[in-house]
């Protein structure tokens, strides 16, 4: 067993990947000599030189666009986004091209772009969004978000065995967080497969990336108070693994979607809609959300701290809809 962090979980995968594929290169600000804004390539470009750790310049629809072309060529590009706000300088890329490809022209496109995300770091409201609504509802995206540092080598070595493009989440919060894995190389994890974090029989509590583990903080509360909550880790938002999200809202007849982005138009209406749809008749109350408020995330953190949404909340949402009769 080895413990290791989020941070050095990704690098040691992309290491392994880079070995594997001779036709892997990574691109992104600063990721070369600097190692990347979080250090997740810090020490690759001495291995690997600079023809496969290729620093680009501050043009994020340039260097998009540039992978994009590479990955149709029959490369495969693994392109860092420094933070994801800055992800929408390159929607044009995104959306009418890269996911169209495999569409209009029937081309493969292995492309996979990490986008670091998220608050909690006081790092204000344009350093700091969970944009995955931009492109959860564009066909041809794939959207993987882990919550554990074995997902977080499992679905990026499933990632990069896609032909389709993948938006890879990496919240930050989880870049410094310890795991214990085995030395055995970690298995490519499928997209569209979602896990089951905790089993429970009174409320469920569906989350992904950093929600997921502040909802399994809630559900150890919880389960003090003998309410028995089960957290369902989305791990891919695009494939949805519906099937899960659907028995286990017929298991436990009461659901509540966590999500750190804003309340309107988010990918947890989307994920209530399907429930509702398919387990209607099962359900004990209508699917809760909490979210944070329809208002950009501030830099101060007394503030960021009071509406993003952590354990004490999910507990408190999840024990009302878990005790309402």
């Amino acid at each position: 067993m080895r413990t290791l962090t989020t941070t050095q979980i990704l690098r040691e995968t992309l290491a392994e990947e880079l070995r594997r594929d001779p036709l892997l290169f990574l691109m992104g600000e600063d990721i070369g000599a600097y190692g990347g804004a979080f250090g997740v390539t810090r020490g690759l470009l001495k291995e690997f030189g600079a023809a496969r750790i290729r620093d680009t310049p501050i043009s994020e629809a340039g260097f998009i666009g540039a992978a994009i072309g590479a990955a149709v060529a029959g490369s495969h590009p693994v392109v860092e986004i420094m933070f994801m706000d800055f992800i929408t300088l390159c929607v044009d890329q995104l959306v009418n091209m890269a996911a169209k490809v495999p569409y209009i022209y029937g081309l493969a496109c292995p492309l996979v772009i990490r986008a670091p995300m998220g608050g909690g770091r006081g790092y204000g409201a344009t350093h700091s969004q969970c944009l995955e609504r931009l492109f959860f509802g564009v066909p041809g995206l794939r959207i993987a978000a882990p919550a554990t540092g074995a997902d977080a080598a499992g679905l990026l070595r499933g990632a990069l065995r896609e032909n389709n493009p993948v938006i890879f989440l990496e919240h930050k919060l989880l870049y410094p967080m310890r795991w214990e894995l085995d030395d055995a190389p970690i298995a490519p994890l499928p997209l569209g497969r979602a896990r089951v974090a905790r089993a429970g029989t009174d409320v469920t509590i569906v989350a992904w990336s950093w929600m997921s583990v502040e909802a399994e903080r809630a559900a150890a509360t919880l389960a003090r108070e003998e309410i028995e909550a089960e957290v369902i880790d989305l791990r891919s938002l695009s494939p949805l693994d519906t099937q899960t999200l659907v028995a286990s809202a017929r298991k436990t007849g009461r659901v509540l979607v966590v999500e750190e982005g804003p309340l309107t138009g988010g990918l947890a209406a989307e994920i209530s809609a399907r429930v509702t749809e398919a387990a209607f008749h099962e359900l004990a109350a209508p699917v809760r959300r909490l979210t944070l408020p329809d208002c950009p995330l501030p830099a101060a953190r007394s503030l960021e701290n009071a509406l993003l949404p952590g354990a004490d909340a999910i507990a408190a949402a999840a024990r009302d809809l878990a005790t309402l009769v």
